[in-house]
């Protein structure tokens, strides 16, 4: 392919993906609700992320999901890195990741639109598999956090709407709604960024031992941490189950450990069915002073403060795609 030829595909791959980007920001006008927030689609792995104004930024913990921005701007904060991107660009998120985000762009004329899908391990792995696609990771290539942002592939976009266009037709949902999702699979793994899925769904007996550790501390978080015990169970060293943790989730055990402690306490206190000491013991605090103060530091208001700023909506409850 000599030049001109090169940037006349280029040129219209960029116009398919704004193509793509347009119908994209009507369906999902379209589906999601008036007022601002989550709307769950009828597509059970789909939602619809709309914000109409800029947003503080949001504390929480990203779960397995693969998440476009349609229209607007965020902001993603990881460990010490901070990534800026709009439409066109998504956020993957391969495990469960405490992290934090705020929406940047947005107005009532031309909102924020996200369009988030959730993923599992397992179905990255059996698509990878059924296609015969080769999952090993070169040796000395350094491992990548388990969330990131990238350009999405028109081809990906693409296979998007004909996953929106199945909200107009409910009937059709059984039958082609898994079938789309797994291409769209497929052209993520197939694609630039195809090396940093790879990484986090199928790699070395450490990187599934890794998983192990994190599965255990999401189900076990208000217990009692002995690091040494997590890295015998995961077969590890206890540096080196340290530094694959940090690698991976930006954070150590511990942090993380504390991380979704807070996260699960604002979450019982949005219930309105306990206060703050009793959901500090739920979550495995012993010291209701120290629960205080490590809330604040996370969330920027003590406990109290914070519920009340949410009733009155001048704070986001959780971090949303």
């Amino acid at each position: 392919m000599n030049h001109g030829e090169k940037d006349k595909h280029l040129g219209n791959g960029f116009a398919s993906a704004r193509d793509h980007l347009g119908s994209m920001v009507a369906m999902a006008s379209k589906a999601s609700s008036a007022a601002d927030g989550i709307t769950q689609t009828i597509i059970p792995f789909l939602s619809i992320i709309k914000s109409s104004k800029p947003t503080p930024v949001r504390q929480g913990v990203l779960t397995p999901s693969f998440c476009v921005v349609v229209q607007g701007t965020k902001k993603f904060y990881l460990g010490r890195e901070i990534v800026r991107y709009g439409a066109g660009k998504y956020l993957a998120a391969l495990i469960d990741m405490p992290s934090a985000g705020q929406i940047v762009g947005a107005t009532k004329a031309e909102p924020y639109l996200g369009i988030r899908m959730d993923l599992t391990q397992e179905e990255m792995a059996s698509v990878a598999m059924d296609a015969k696609l080769n999952m090993s990771v070169r040796p000395g290539v350094k491992r990548s956090a388990g969330a990131f942002v990238g350009r999405t592939d028109p081809d990906v976009l693409e296979a998007l709407v004909r996953l929106l266009r199945l909200l107009d037709k409910p009937q059709d949902v059984a039958f082609l709604a898994a079938s789309i999702k797994r291409e769209i699979i497929y052209r993520l793994l197939m694609g630039a960024d195809g090396r940093l899925f790879f990484q986090n769904t199928v790699s070395d007996s450490q990187t599934l031992a890794l998983g192990r550790s994190i599965k255990w501390l999401k189900e076990n978080f208000d217990r009692d941490l002995v690091i040494e015990e997590l890295a015998r169970s995961s077969n590890m060293s206890v540096s080196s189950l340290r530094h694959k943790f940090k690698v991976v989730t930006t954070m150590g055990p511990l942090q993380y450990q504390k991380h979704l402690r807070l996260q699960e306490a604002r979450r019982l206190l949005l219930g309105g069915t306990v206060d703050a000491t009793t959901a500090a013991l739920k979550v495995g605090y012993e010291s209701p002073s120290q629960f205080s103060r490590e809330y604040r530091r996370l969330f920027g208001l003590p406990p109290l403060k914070d519920l009340k700023s949410i009733q009155q909506g001048t704070a986001i409850a959780d971090l949303q795609d």
